[in-house]
């Protein structure tokens, strides 16, 4: 088994090609001499659909991404909140290939761009714990849903169920324990104010994804309930464990409500896909531009700076050296006063 998990480790772009268009071939097969129905489908969905369940993308991602502010505030993190939301618009690129990929891009771009002032890389993994145990929760209690649909034994629930708050109960003990880096990123589980706020956000981002999907399947032609919208959102986040790449979307649908026409679901499930990628495009998109101007306006205060006379030479200084607050802003140091210096 161990083997396995090297071999996959060491090969894993070529893993994620593999499985990507294996499971895109199998899509195609379910979808032969169904062309039409597919194409039907995809083109009933209108623009203002789209527009909207992109919109709702946005929301789900600006949520989870306030409640990662939540876990590395109580870590002791002090990372402004538009420097963690620009870190976090790096989960959409990488999560496209696979959800851990997008942790780990996120994760990577806030120690960059603000080295002082977050925490360090085990206590970011630890804080994604509390809103993994909330979203394993929220799964769990909703997981009835898939009984039906993937012929589950009905009991399975509730063992899911039982796990999680096991799981939970665990997290909170390991969060009351201090000394190690690690359990630093459970910290807003101490206290409930900052853990029902954590699990607020958490049921926003989730409610807008059911929603979404419902949105989709309906545009479609899908009769779905929202309970099938709830059933399609726990399918594609278990498979996006999985390196199947894009095709998640897709496959998703299918396995809960192929039943309904294989070739609508699909058709949703695609949706899914490109609407999710659009809605995380545009949150990426604000973060570059955001990104761009805190540097414009880093530079116009630069220009804006007093000069001042150099003790050595003659020579004028523009400005001190600049450094890097605990925002994960440039400033510059406190400048002499003229008086100081005469």
């Amino acid at each position: 088994m161990r083997r396995l998990l090297d071999l996959g480790k060491r090969h894993r772009t070529a893993l994620t090609i593999a499985c990507s268009v294996g499971c895109a071939a199998l899509l195609v097969w379910l979808l032969s001499g169904r062309s039409d129905e597919f194409t039907t489908a995809l083109s009933s969905a209108s623009a203002g659909v789209i527009i909207v369940t992109a919109l709702l993308q946005v929301v789900a991602l600006v949520s989870r991404s306030e409640a990662w502010h939540l876990t590395i505030d109580a870590a002791g993190g002090t990372v402004d909140r538009r420097v963690l939301y620009r870190a976090s618009s790096m989960q959409v690129l990488g999560g496209v290939i696979n959800g851990h990929l997008g942790v780990a891009a996120r994760i990577a771009a806030l120690r960059r761009s603000s080295p002082d002032s977050c925490p360090k890389v085990p206590t970011l993994v630890a804080a994604e714990f509390p809103i993994l145990a909330v979203e394993g929760m929220l799964a769990a209690i909703a997981s009835f849903t898939l009984v039906v649909p993937l012929g589950l034994p009905w009991w399975l629930p509730i063992v899911c169920f039982g796990v999680f708050v096991l799981v939970s109960a665990g997290l909170r003990r390991l969060a009351l324990r201090k000394g190690r880096e690690l359990w630093r990123g459970l910290a807003v589980l101490r206290t409930l104010g900052h853990g029902s706020r954590v699990v607020g956000f958490v049921l926003v981002a989730v409610f807008a994804q059911i929603f979404r999907n419902w949105l989709l399947l309906h545009a479609v032609g899908v009769d779905a309930s929202l309970l099938d919208a709830t059933a399609v959102l726990i399918a594609l986040v278990t498979l996006s464990q999985l390196p199947v790449g894009p095709t998640v979307g897709a496959a998703a649908a299918v396995l809960i409500l192929g039943s309904q026409g294989v070739a609508a679901a699909a058709a949703a499930g695609l949706l899914l896909t490109v609407t999710g990628t659009l809605g995380g495009l545009c949150f990426a998109a604000w973060a570059g531009l955001d990104r761009l101007w805190a540097a414009l306006a880093d530079r116009r205060h630069r220009m804006r700076a007093p000069v001042y006379p150099s003790a050595a030479g003659g020579r004028r200084e523009v400005c001190p050296p600049s450094t890097l607050s605990s925002n994960g802003v440039r400033s510059r140091a406190a400048s002499p006063s003229p008086s100081s210096l005469s």
